[in-house]
């Protein structure tokens, strides 16, 4: 009978456990936290001990990362230190991220034994133990980079991203050092800015709930995405979500996609929680007579869009890119029917792929570089209600159809031919040209 007094007990203790495992994360304050804080507000201690930087700094598709002296990343006396001393994240104290001894004002000392710089490389032992539902499932985000790491399995004859694990040590070294200057952690965008961007803290430590449009987001989609909807690209304006409705990336990708689902899907369009034209504006197969007639042929994008940035071959610590990038717009045969079926035809973009990426990192040639095109489906963010193909005269074949003038194909640099491809390009992407598959009306001289 004692002993079944001790059952209700256990089950308390049990579910107290369970309920206060993030309260247990936190550390009493006291003198524990000011050795560290002592050292990282007094700007010129830190200018005193600080260690020179070793590698260079990062760069990547929107050029070489802004650089800040390695005692300015490390210093939390700044702006937006106050306010998060107020914060719950500051209640945890620094060791409880950490680690390391949190008792010595000595910098080798307080940075000795277990001491881990960037904790959310370590997601599961740190953030994890109060956002254990996110980071389970960011290990399959493709903010943590699955989408790229399957693309270079697959080509390296592996069957995904789940195989990427066993690639020659030396080219996973080549991936997290260049690739991973984006793809990142969940501090690289709530705490300090992402490589790319100059690394460091970017608020004295607060934790930003929503990352920074452009000092997070547009660091990273830079040449591809920020820039392109921000309007810098050459030639081009930004998009009309900004510039008319002030949206930012947030409105409409939200924390449930950009954390991920815990799905490991086979790539990011994939995703089922991804946003959709249709939700904000409805009743579009009915707008107009080019809607009703193309509203199932190709999507939002071909008709909608600017001009937008393409990738040359990547330069994975080499010499440079193989094709500079440059602005163009291609027209292609859908690349994922499987996963937009909707879609006859699509934008697509040209990737940084190539055969020798990472001969610098001891695999000169991919085994299976053919696997994937060398183009990949594209929904550039540079929307206008009015650009070069929607501003007609009553007619889609001016400015969209392919016409013979005279012996001059009109509007045929729109789309994607076995002819725009480089040799080493057309095993991989010819199945998605459009050769044999346009109008033949559209070839004959009218």
């Amino acid at each position: 009978m004692k002993y079944l007094l001790f059952i209700p007990l256990i089950i308390m203790l049990a579910t107290a456990q369970l309920t206060t495992s993030c309260e247990n994360h936190k550390a009493f304050m006291g003198d524990e936290i000011s050795s560290c804080e002592k050292c990282h507000t007094d700007y010129a201690l830190l200018q005193k001990v600080f260690s020179p930087d070793t590698e260079p700094p990062a760069s990547g598709c929107g050029g070489d990362a802004p650089y800040y002296e390695p005692y300015d990343r490390v210093y939390m006396g700044g702006e937006g230190f106050e306010d998060y001393r107020k914060s719950g994240h500051y209640e945890i104290g620094c060791a409880g991220c950490h680690f390391g001894n949190d008792k010595s004002d000595d910098k080798n000392t307080a940075h000795s034994g277990d001491f881990v710089s960037h904790p959310s490389g370590e997601a599961d032992k740190t953030c994890g133990i109060c956002h254990e539902d996110i980071t389970a499932k960011f290990a399959s985000s493709i903010h943590n980079g699955m989408g790229q790491m399957r693309k270079v399995a697959i080509r390296s004859g592996y069957n995904g991203y789940e195989d990427f694990s066993k690639l020659p040590a030396h080219q996973i070294e080549g991936y997290s050092k260049n690739c991973a200057t984006c793809h990142g952690t969940c501090g690289n965008c709530h705490v300090v800015r992402p490589k790319i961007g100059g690394g460091g803290l970017a608020n004295g430590h607060m934790f930003n709930k929503e990352p920074d449009m452009v000092g997070v987001c547009v660091s990273c989609h830079s040449s591809r995405g920020g820039h392109a909807f921000m309007g810098v690209a050459s030639g081009t304006v930004p998009d009309v979500h900004l510039s008319k409705a002030g949206m930012k990336c947030t409105d409409c990708h939200d924390g449930a996609e950009l954390h991920g689902s815990g799905e490991t899907v086979s790539q990011r369009y994939a995703y089922k929680s991804l946003p959709e034209c249709g939700e904000c504006h409805t009743g579009m197969a009915n707008k107009n007579t080019y809607h009703s007639v193309h509203i199932t042929s190709f999507d939002c994008q071909v008709c909608h869009s600017q001009n937008y940035n393409n990738c040359g071959s990547c330069h994975v610590h080499g010499a440079g890119a193989r094709i500079p990038a440059y602005m163009d717009f291609k027209i292609a045969k859908n690349p994922i029917p499987d996963i937009k079926p909707g879609f006859r035809l699509s934008l697509v973009r040209r990737t940084l792929a190539a055969p020798d990426n990472w001969k610098e990192y001891g695999v000169p040639q991919y085994s299976n570089f053919s696997a994937l095109p060398t183009f990949n489906y594209a929904t550039p963010h540079n929307i206008l209600r009015w650009t070069d193909r929607t501003k007609t005269d009553g007619s889609c074949s001016k400015n969209c159809h392919i016409r013979n003038d005279a012996g001059v194909l009109k509007n045929k640099n729109l789309y994607l031919f076995e002819e725009n491809l480089n040799s080493w390009e057309l095993t991989a992407t010819k199945g998605i040209t459009v050769d044999g598959t346009l109008p033949a009306s559209w070839f004959t001289t009218k």
